[in-house]
């Protein structure tokens, strides 16, 4: 492993060498300002990005899971991208899943000496019964985490893709992957603090994976979470108002349809645009493979 005093996330920022002496506007001007060199980094990476979002379609569409595997926060980034995917995409919580060094007590309190281990990345992808369908992405700063380096290794060996997202270029993870993204941030204000930057990058770039990859998947309408999880009062209503927005009938039209539907938005739009029964426009929408704009356009043709 390389030394971690070679990395640019363990650099020392120049600008922050008297941190401690700083008042609190001016810590806030700082980090506010070092913030704006994100979008930056990632302007960079934009076409390795593309290359992922690709790859992650391909192996959804053809029976593959996305797993994110990280330590700490990476991981906890992982994770956080991975469950909002079943209420804003309806997909099955095992779609898209983020594997932790530590497990789910790393969540919220720090596993020692679970990231240094090579072995357990392995162990945890073995558990989950990873297949050449799925796709692997490692997340870690310093692009050397033993437990997602581990991971990688055996994904690459059963034929898995594999996808490293880190902060430092030529890292250890990036080896023989098949797309790597290297976003450079820079060095922390607080030195080796990859929660700030590079986490924030992280975030982002996995909110355009996702994001992306559902709306190829057909779980967006124009720019409407259609494949919305109506499971409380909030998202029913928004629910409502979607089939609203798209169709043009009123509140209660919209509720009366959705109500057939069992809440399944895609459905509810079908049904109204196309004036078909529940059975037509579910076959409709299998046709179209759940694309909502397509299943209207086989209906007219």
């Amino acid at each position: 492993m390389e030394r971690m005093t070679k990395l640019t996330t363990e650099d020392y920022h120049p600008d922050t060498t008297n941190l401690d002496l700083m008042s609190i506007a001016e810590i806030v001007r700082l980090m506010h300002e070092e913030d704006q060199k994100i979008p930056q980094a990632i302007a960079k990476v934009l076409p390795e990005i593309e290359q992922a979002i690709m790859a992650v379609v391909h192996a959804l569409k053809n029976g593959g899971r996305l797993f994110y595997v990280g330590a700490g926060t990476s991981g906890r980034i992982g994770l956080l991208d991975a469950v909002e995917c079943p209420p804003t995409f309806s997909t099955p919580p095992k779609l898209v899943q983020a594997i932790l060094a530590g497990g789910s007590e790393a969540v919220m309190i720090a596993i020692e000496g679970a990231e240094d281990d090579l072995s357990l990345g392995r162990q945890e992808l073995e558990r989950q019964c990873l297949t050449n369908l799925d796709i692997v992405i490692g997340i870690a700063a310093s692009g050397r985490t033993p437990f997602v380096k581990g991971a990688l290794n055996y994904a690459q060996q059963i034929g898995a893709k594999t996808i490293s997202l880190v902060s430092n270029a030529r890292s250890i993870i990036s080896e023989n992957v098949d797309i790597a993204i290297e976003v450079i941030t820079g060095p922390e204000i607080l030195t080796g603090s990859t929660r700030l930057k590079a986490a924030t990058a992280h975030k982002q770039i996995l909110n355009m994976i996702t994001t992306s990859t559902m709306v190829k998947l057909g779980k967006v309408y124009k720019n409407l979470m259609v494949d919305v999880h109506a499971s409380n009062f909030k998202l029913r209503e928004r629910a409502k108002q979607i089939v609203c927005e798209v169709t043009g009938v009123s509140y209660f039209q919209a509720e009366q349809v959705l109500e057939q539907t069992n809440y399944q938005v895609k459905l509810a739009i079908v049904m109204s645009l196309t004036n078909t029964v529940l059975e037509e426009a579910t076959t409709l929408l299998a046709q179209s493979e759940g694309h909502v704009r397509r299943a209207v356009e086989l209906r007219k043709l």
